[in-house]
């Protein structure tokens, strides 16, 4: 884990609010029901989330992580893109890679099974399991990998470098095969070749 989270803590959901608070959270929060809002579509803004996890609004930076917090809560992944939703508008953002960074990742042990979570930049902890899988994606160009946790609602958090070493470092070598995984929740995870 990275590593030591007080160690009197007993359950999954006590450890998840912890990372949360950590995380600049005032409290955990409960997420708005983006998926139920279908406002008319209000246009392009000029929002960008950019590879970084930085979110700018025609060129200029938001400063204010609070905002960031917020409109990460009312962010939705339609099939043709990304938008901010209301119940009475919804707006383009462009998103460069991913929408958020993961960036910690922690172990925990959980009904006998390593659970691994990964807190995002907006304060998202996230248990990695079937229902929020880990994926690898190498650039064909450079060879570089990038590998992802499924947030919600078809959004991911690219793992930012630290985190993804990291986990690396609790990766083991797949029998016969030239590849090394992680195990989360009882599943298994490929996280790419062995070096």
């Amino acid at each position: 884990m990275s590593n030591a989270i007080a160690p009197n803590i007993k359950s999954l959901a006590d450890l998840i609010s912890t990372l949360q608070v950590e995380a600049g959270l005032e409290k955990p929060r409960s997420l708005p029901p983006v998926n139920l809002w279908n406002p008319t579509h209000c246009g392009d803004i000029g929002l960008q989330i950019r590879r970084d996890g930085s979110w700018w609004q025609e060129g200029v930076r938001f400063s204010r992580e609070k905002l960031v917090q917020l409109f990460s809560t009312i962010l939705r992944r339609d099939a043709d893109g990304y938008y901010l939703v209301t119940p009475h508008e919804k707006v383009v953002v462009k998103v460069d890679d991913a929408p958020f960074v993961g960036v910690r990742v922690d172990r925990h042990e959980s009904d006998g099974h390593q659970v691994i979570l990964v807190t995002t930049n907006v304060g998202d902890v996230v248990a990695v399991d079937a229902a929020h899988p880990l994926r690898v994606v190498t650039n064909r160009q450079t060879g570089e990998p990038s590998t992802y946790v499924l947030v919600r609602g078809g959004l991911e958090a690219r793992l930012a470098r630290p985190p993804y070493y990291e986990l690396i470092g609790w990766a083991e070598p797949d029998a016969g095969k030239s590849t090394m995984s992680v195990v989360s929740a009882g599943v298994r995870f490929s996280v790419g070749e062995m070096a």
